[in-house]
C-alpha cells in the first residue's frame, strides 16, 4: 500500500526532505537529501486549481466555468498559487474602464463582475 507523499513536518509546519527511495522491483534503496519540487509543497487545494488551470489551458474563461467562479476570483486564486510558489505577486494597476467593457462585451465576464470591477478602479 502506497501513502501520499507529506510534505510538511506535523509537528512545526516546515518543509521535509525525502532521505530515501527504494525500486519496488529490484528493492534498490538509495539513500540520500533529496528535495522536493515546489509544487510538492502546494495544499490540496492549490493542487486541484493548478489541474484546473492546466486542462483549460491558461483560459481564465474555461477554469471560471469549470470551478463556478468569477474572474475575479479565479485571478485572485492563481495570484495565491504564485504566492505559494514562492513568488512575488506583482499587482497590476487597476483594469480601465474600456478594457472592462471590452471584456463584457466579448462575453470574457457578466455584468454583475463588470460592475464589481468597475467599482475596484
Amino acid at each position: 500500500m502506497a501513502y501520499k507523499l507529506i510534505s510538511k513536518c506535523p509537528v512545526c509546519n516546515s518543509k521535509l526532505n525525502v532521505i530515501k527511495l527504494k525500486c519496488q522491483k529490484c528493492s534498490t534503496v538509495i539513500e540520500n537529501e533529496f528535495e522536493l519540487s515546489k509544487l510538492e509543497y502546494l495544499d490540496d487545494e492549490h493542487i486541484k486549481f493548478i489541474e484546473v488551470f492546466v486542462k483549460c489551458r491558461g483560459n481564465i474563461k474555461d477554469v471560471e466555468k469549470e470551478l463556478g467562479i468569477s474572474y475575479p476570483t479565479v485571478r485572485a486564486k492563481l495570484d495565491d498559487v504564485v504566492s505559494a510558489l514562492g513568488y512575488t505577486v506583482i499587482k497590476k494597476p487597476s483594469i480601465g474602464s474600456k478594457t472592462i467593457i471590452d471584456m463584457l462585451e466579448k462575453g470574457d465576464i457578466t455584468p454583475e463582475e463588470a460592475i464589481k470591477m468597475m467599482k475596484e478602479e
